[in-house]
């Protein structure tokens, strides 16, 4: 007889996404449905230096993609899809980390103008803006579920570089129908 035990090896489970993605799904849940059943105030909030609160979001906005996009870049170097820089640097990880934690961070504000003073918007006479709502929805919910996969080494290796990829688009969509738009209609210089 042998005394050898066999080793029982855990491998990444498909079911253990359910958690994060359920957790984000109630976060943009729960967002968009504040932002249906509250009256919104239709007032400025935040204008810091800007000319007005539309024109602050607009450049905070604009920031926190710029730093999302380090982020997506940074990301591929991290896990080796790309190979530059070609050493990578100590301070690699702790900058990606900073770029995503600034770029949340800058959203905050908006996001408060937008659920507070406008609301979720319904009405496809302007699908720009309804489909700005559902974008800001999902990227909330997405980024939730992104840092609630970003430590688990027990998910499956599609999960994290999915849900990225996602919240990405989701900031991308949100910049298009709101940044781009307004420096477009309204131009760069509004103060």
């Amino acid at each position: 007889m042998s005394n050898v035990t066999p080793t029982v090896t855990t491998r990444p489970s498909n079911v253990r996404a359910v958690v994060p993605l359920a957790v984000g799904a109630a976060v943009a849940i729960a967002i968009g449905t504040y932002g249906r059943v509250h009256d919104p105030a239709g007032r400025n909030t935040i204008t810091l230096f800007f000319k007005d609160t539309l024109t602050f979001k607009a450049w905070t906005t604009t920031v926190a993609f710029a730093l999302v996009i380090f982020q997506v870049v940074s990301a591929a170097r991290i896990y080796g899809r790309l190979k530059f820089p070609k050493s990578m640097p100590a301070w690699y990880g702790d900058a990606h980390r900073l770029s995503g934690t600034l770029a949340f961070a800058l959203t905050l504000p908006v996001v408060f103008h937008c659920l507070w003073s406008l609301g979720f918007a319904t009405n496809w006479d302007n699908p720009r803006t309804v489909i700005h709502s559902v974008a800001g929805c999902f990227f909330f919910g997405l980024f939730t579920a992104k840092v609630l996969s970003v430590r688990s080494h027990k998910l499956t290796g599609w999960m994290l570089p999915v849900i990225g990829s996602l919240t990405f688009a989701a900031l991308a969509i949100l910049w298009a129908t709101s940044s781009l738009w307004f420096f477009t209609n309204k131009g760069f210089r509004q103060g």
